[in-house]
């Protein structure tokens, strides 16, 4: 379930009257949910004085909002203090667990409130891209009439995972993941709160320590909060109070979990990041993307083959070894596997970005792809054409002349200047980077004795 300080399957909660007690045997980032939006950690792209959203909470003037961003950046929490910020109820259901007749169930009950209590109901709905297409536009009339007030959560893409009608009908939100900074402060709220947290209870965190949970949690608050909680309850006493250091600290948190999904944002934009990374000659960041997926389990030879597309994409005729050494880290992950196929990947990573680059051979193509898919097609010249079609034309009275092919390499240079294609049309410029220098040279030579014809 996804939010800082609350599970999604809370239901029949009113959070004015929920956030009043606190029990005991809930999680630490369950007791420690926020209450108002003064609580909410990080966001200020969103929450921050004059934003929309915090305006928009403020006045109690929203319908539909869905919130997507990566696990622990606060999803859950912010509907839940929405609902506590304007006295709504709140119902909750997930996209995971929950049908049809659940969803018509909890608008009937929305329809109750209002009419005998004049009280708004705030449906919540969690992994709300797990609904399938009829689920969705169940919710539809009923979001259009104000019978409920909608907020979905997901950590895909709702642009891309939620339909359009839904999508439409939303105001979207992305919330980030929180910094190292952010994080810190909650741990200390957690720490000095006698109510819902640790205060009071002799509990002595070393500074280091708690810096270490919240680099390690990784933008995840929960993360950090629940390393927190195992690392206090778990230590023994020394002369009264539970003391915290690094060790302790490294103990609870462990390896972190790289936020990253096989086929979704994290996915295309870690990728992403590698390749315009090459693109742009910064070998360091290239291989810290290149970490990053590996760490996280991407498939190699996804990786593999888009190293193969830039080396020609990117690099191109500037430095055609650049193609044999994709192919070459490509042969080579298959021949020796993991872990050790991570090696040639870099090798080929490092040789791309620092090597002269020319997008030449790409744009000539999508220039001659557009010519072909958008202007009159060119007839193949007669001197070009198989030696059997010539045959024919010339049994059909055809100017025999005109059909006669020059062979390039009976001529000083292996080039004799005749023309390939009709019009003098160009797609091909070379650019003056690496070798591609040469390619240039050669080419404007011959290009002038065909002009000079």
């Amino acid at each position: 379930m996804d939010g800082l300080f609350m599970d999604a399957s809370d239901e029949d909660a009113t959070p004015s009257s929920a956030g009043a007690t606190t029990n005991p045997l809930e999680p630490l980032a369950a007791r420690m949910r926020p209450r108002t939006v003064g609580e909410v950690a990080g966001q200020e792209h969103i929450l921050g004085a004059g934003k929309l959203l915090r305006r928009a909470i403020e006045a109690d003037r929203f319908t539909s909002l869905i919130f997507y961003g990566p696990p622990g950046t606060g999803k859950t929490t912010l509907a839940w203090v929405i609902a506590n910020s304007t006295g709504s109820r709140f119902e909750a259901l997930n996209g995971v667990e929950s049908n049809v007749a659940e969803i018509r169930a909890k608008i009937e009950q929305a329809r109750t409130y209002t009419r005998l209590r004049d009280q708004t109901t705030i449906l919540f709905i969690d992994e709300i891209h797990r609904f399938n297409k009829a689920q969705q536009d169940v919710l539809l009339p009923h979001i259009e009439r104000g019978t409920v007030r909608f907020i979905g959560a997901t950590t895909h893409n709702p642009y891309f995972y939620v339909n359009s009608p839904l999508v439409s009908r939303s105001q979207i939100f992305q919330l980030e993941p929180l910094s190292a900074a952010e994080v810190l402060v909650l741990l200390h709220r957690a720490l000095a709160d006698k109510e819902r947290g640790f205060g009071g209870r002799g509990v002595q965190a070393e500074e280091a320590a708690l810096l270490h949970l919240a680099e390690k949690a990784d933008g995840d608050a929960r993360k950090a909060l629940t390393a927190l909680e195992l690392a206090v309850l778990t230590t023994p006493e020394s002369e009264g109070d539970v003391v915290i250091d690094l060790a302790v600290a490294e103990e609870s948190i462990q390896r972190k979990a790289i936020v990253y999904d096989a086929d979704g944002d994290q996915h295309y934009d870690t990728i992403s990041a590698f390749i315009k990374s090459i693109r742009g000659s910064d070998p360091d960041a290239a291989l810290y993307w290149l970490a990053k997926m590996l760490h996280a389990g991407e498939e190699p030879r996804f990786i593999a083959r888009r190293l193969v597309i830039s080396a020609s994409e990117d690099i191109g005729l500037a430095d055609s070894n650049a193609l044999r050494v994709a192919l070459s880290a490509q042969q080579a992950f298959e021949f020796i596997g993991l872990p050790e196929g991570r090696i040639p990947l870099a090798h080929a990573t490092v040789y791309l970005a620092t090597a002269p680059k020319s997008n030449s051979a790409y744009a000539a193509l999508g220039a001659a792809m557009r010519d072909v898919e958008e202007s009159r097609t060119l007839a193949v010249p007669e001197h070009l054409r198989t030696k059997f079609r010539k045959k024919l034309a010339a049994a059909s009275g055809a100017d025999t002349a005109a059909m006669h092919y020059l062979y390039s390499h009976d001529y000083e240079g292996n080039f004799i200047p005749q023309a390939y294609l009709p019009e003098g049309r160009r797609y091909y410029e070379p650019t003056e980077n690496g070798l591609e220098k040469r390619i240039k040279e050669r080419l404007d030579h011959w290009r002038k004795q065909i002009e000079g014809e």
